[in-house]
């Protein structure tokens, strides 16, 4: 009999594992945390954890440790690793690379996959020491995981640990709404240019208030088993375009030398901001590594984490580097608005990937509202909880579609989203904590880590100012034009 004060949430994300979640007022929505920005959260009712009941899995395996039903396979987490990380972010890659150009892109985009990775390892291994020390049933997610290196911590840092969980929560909701906003204006962009093609000629804005109508829609989805088929749908649509926009974008290449080496300082900022959006996988690999058979061959030098990020590495600066030499200056936010018009082809691959971006558009809007939603209804909802969580839900979706409308050009928007949060989840938040367990052992925080995780909070910090600053000047200046 499942406890009232329980409620279960079926989250498996990415493989459609069953995990439960609990809500109570440790714990609240930091599962939902953990999942990262572009990665489908799918729903599997069938095979939930008794975890929360105190049964064991299958009769066994009662020892206190997480447990999921249908573990994966190290090939089978490499490819979620691959599903999670590609998506708009790599077809603005070539918009990166113009505002970086052509020579310093590759090198600087290959140094901060190797600092986001690091970061990442940073995360993980703090998690895991916190789940050791607080005994956990299951592995901490991101906010969760800041809460405990902060109140298990130095006693002058305690007092902010409830504050840096709301921080980081906060910023997850940022994330995932800001890259709803962004859906928004990359699909308006792509049917804006297959309408046009049939000379049926609408203004942006007009094509964004038809893509939220099914938008809307889809968000009134309390349940994501119902949105399981699409996540698939999904994967299937951009892998199909992906590969048929980088076909495009290797013919016909002109010179290297016509194209700039480095950009201006005006422009790096802008590069900055799109390539964290990129990398912003962070809160992807918690997850990942606890579905694991064997989550130890997660982190190992030749593990899914190292040896997966090479490889998106590798499609990002492959992606940038060519969309950029094949189109210039003229790259566009997504590579998809780059195809040749009039044709057939290009017109299927703008469809395929502008569907397969509504399609995730709600699995990523349920993070937000998981985040939020269960402190407004112990505190508003107390009756009429689902009319009330659905209007909820409509209210951010239309909050989403305005910032959308008010910011419609999508290289900007997505710089802008890149710098404001993705940095401070990518850049700042794995080496701070990273410091604040270190600082109360013995022998203190060593030099050179202080020098190395110093380096690394200073540089998201530089990215958050500089590409916010220089994000929201160039979008005042393209409405100015």
């Amino acid at each position: 009999m499942e406890n009232n004060n329980t409620k279960k949430v079926d989250i498996s994300h990415i493989s459609g594992n069953a995990v439960s979640y609990h809500h109570d007022d440790n714990s609240v929505a930091d599962g939902y945390g953990m999942f990262q920005s572009r990665e489908q959260i799918i729903s599997d009712s069938k095979g939930q954890l008794e975890l929360e009941n105190g049964k064991a899995l299958n009769g066994q395996h009662n020892d206190g440790h997480h447990h999921v039903t249908h573990p994966t396979s190290y090939a089978d987490t490499m490819l979620h690793l691959f599903r999670g990380n590609i998506g708009t972010g790599l077809l603005a890659m070539g918009d990166a690379f113009r505002n970086g150009g052509i020579v310093f892109s590759p090198i600087v985009t290959a140094l901060l996959g190797i600092i986001c990775v690091h970061a990442q390892h940073l995360l993980l291994n703090c998690s895991e020491e916190m789940h050791r020390q607080s005994k956990r049933d299951r592995p901490p997610g991101f906010a969760d995981t800041v809460y405990l290196v902060f109140a298990n911590g130095p006693v002058r840092y305690r007092g902010l640990a409830a504050f840096m969980k709301v921080l980081v929560n906060g910023f997850l909701c940022i994330t995932q709404l800001g890259f709803c906003c962004v859906y928004i204006v990359f699909i308006a962009n792509n049917v804006k240019m297959i309408c046009d093609q049939y000379n049926i000629h609408i203004d942006l804005s007009i094509h964004m208030i038809f893509v939220v109508v099914p938008v809307l829609l889809a968000c009134m989805v309390r349940n994501l088993k119902y949105l399981t088929p699409f996540s698939t749908i999904a994967n299937i649509m951009m892998a199909t375009g992906v590969a048929v926009v980088v076909y495009e974008a290797t013919q016909d290449l002109p010179d290297v030398e016509t194209r700039e080496y480095i950009g201006t300082w005006q422009q790096l900022p802008l590069y900055f901001g799109t390539a964290i959006y990129a990398f912003e996988g962070i809160g992807l690999v918690l997850p990942l590594k606890n579905e694991m058979r064997n989550p130890e061959k997660f982190q190992k030098p030749l593990g899914v984490l190292n040896v997966g990020m090479v490889v998106v590495g590798s499609i990002f600066i492959t992606v940038g580097f060519l969309g950029y030499l094949k189109w210039g200056d003229d790259v566009l936010g997504s590579l998809t608005l780059n195809l040749q018009p009039g044709r057939v082809l290009s017109n299927v691959v703008q469809a395929l990937i502008a569907l397969s971006i509504l399609f995730t558009y709600p699995l990523q809007f349920y993070v937000p509202i998981a985040i939020t939603w269960p402190t407004i209804q112990k505190k508003y909802a107390t009756t009429n909880p689902i009319a009330k969580e659905l209007g909820y839900r409509a209210l951010l979706v239309l909050l989403t579609f305005v910032l959308a409308e008010s910011i419609p050009e999508l290289g900007l928007f997505i710089s802008l989203v890149g710098a404001v949060s993705s940095t401070a989840l990518a850049l700042m938040f794995p080496p701070l904590i990273e410091l604040v367990y270190t600082s109360q052992k013995p022998e203190g925080i060593p030099k050179h880590m202080l020098i190395k995780d110093g380096f690394i909070i200073l540089l998201g910090l530089f990215i958050f100012v500089t590409g916010t600053y220089e994000s929201v000047f160039s979008i005042v200046r393209a409405f100015q034009v």
